[in-house]
């Protein structure tokens, strides 16, 4: 979340709430005679709930707060968590009058037409902004992307977000919806891996921290490797130089604990390259998604397609990651050239296809950077 035109977003806060599950119980076990103190807690429990870290840390270190995940695999399943969510957003994080400023949102290239009917009513009616303009985020990380001073509108997305992992293609700013591909591995699915590998090692992680520790621990240390095999050699060979120590506190008692950080630091993200080893029921590798949707994309584009292939997400910053993905994949299409060169024996020759996967620093957080750069135009308030 942040203001227009600024390079960096002002906050970056994971969507959960944790509610005062105590104050909820208040409210409902309170007699219907006794209306005043049946409505003092239901007031009180609509105003004590925490958001983002704040919200996780309540969680860990008090049994009365319950989390909620507003957003699953993409889409709002708890409309009035995310209005709550909002609410803390404008009033207690970015401290300005809704009233006074444009919106602009952001949403999956698969959202239903009635949330974006919800989105809306939300805004208009609960918060009153003056004008709201909802962007779908495949079209703002592909404006982030770009890497000369002419911006390429047409490329493929690839957007690695929490809940679900979306490949987007667009063509000259306009989404290819009959291409759009999603998968259900994402970056919770990495930081569920990381978890259930400590906790099969027997590291002694306290058990309500053992997710947040994970998530930690993905986005410090793990990183992606060239080849499997060779990376737990080296693991073996030299422990001491690859296995990091985690150092935390007991949420509850306050006392220290330690835990090795091993395989899972290569491990975790492997789960996007070859996914049935988290995964049995979804062993379709991302090179593979990425390569299919831009073969179902229409053939005059498809040059232009793998030659601007666009990370995007906080799960596509793993070190060497956009290396990893452009080896896989250029493997893949060089395969299909040669393929196409045997059935012709020879007597044709398949134009090589450039495949160049982008990486930039920024995109951790490019559909906020593209958002940034919209909303800071004037024609963005003549559209909304």
């Amino acid at each position: 979340m942040g203001f227009a035109g600024n390079v960096e977003p002002c906050f970056i806060q994971p969507t959960v709430v944790a509610v005062n599950e105590s104050l909820l119980n208040q409210s409902r076990a309170s007699s219907k005679s006794n209306w005043l103190a049946q409505y003092s807690a239901g007031v009180m429990a609509d105003l004590d709930f925490f958001i983002g870290d704040e919200a996780l840390t309540r969680s860990r270190s008090s049994n009365n707060y319950n989390i909620t995940h507003p957003i699953k695999h993409g889409q709002v399943d708890n409309w009035d968590a995310m209005e709550r969510y909002w609410q803390q957003c404008i009033f207690n994080y970015l401290r300005c009058d809704p009233e006074d400023h444009y919106f602009l949102l952001t949403e999956s290239p698969l959202t239903a037409p009635e949330n974006r009917e919800y989105m809306g009513e939300i805004m208009f009616e609960t918060f009153n902004v003056p004008g709201l303009y909802i962007a779908v985020n495949s079209v703002l990380a592909l404006a982030a992307g770009y890497t000369t001073s002419k911006c390429e509108m047409t490329g493929v997305v690839v957007d690695v977000g929490d809940g679900a992992t979306h490949i987007v293609p667009v063509a000259d700013g306009y989404v290819i919806g009959s291409s759009i591909k999603s998968i259900p591995i994402a970056g919770k699915d990495v930081t569920l891996f990381i978890q259930q590998l400590m906790r099969e090692r027997g590291e002694k992680v306290p058990p309500e921290d053992s997710f947040e520790v994970a998530r930690k621990v993905k986005e410090r240390y793990c990183y992606t490797c060239s080849d499997i095999v060779k990376e737990f050699n080296k693991h073996d060979k030299e422990p001491s130089k690859y296995i990091k120590q985690w150092r935390g506190t007991r949420p509850k008692t306050g006392t220290p604990y330690s835990c090795d950080i091993g395989y899972e630091r290569f491990l975790g993200p492997e789960v996007l390259f070859n996914p049935e080893i988290h995964n049995s029921n979804f062993t379709t590798p991302l090179p593979a998604v990425i390569d299919k949707c831009i073969q179902s994309a229409p053939i005059d584009t498809r040059r232009a397609l793998y030659k601007n292939i666009v990370l995007s997400g906080g799960s596509t910053m793993f070190k060497d990651f956009h290396r990893r993905l452009q080896r896989d994949l250029k493997k893949i299409v060089d395969a299909r050239v040669l393929a196409s060169d045997a059935r012709y024996g020879g007597e044709v020759k398949a134009q090589p296809v450039e495949v160049n996967v982008v990486s930039h620093p920024i995109q951790g957080f490019a559909v906020w950077f593209g958002g940034s750069v919209l909303a800071s135009t004037p024609e963005f308030y003549a559209v909304c």
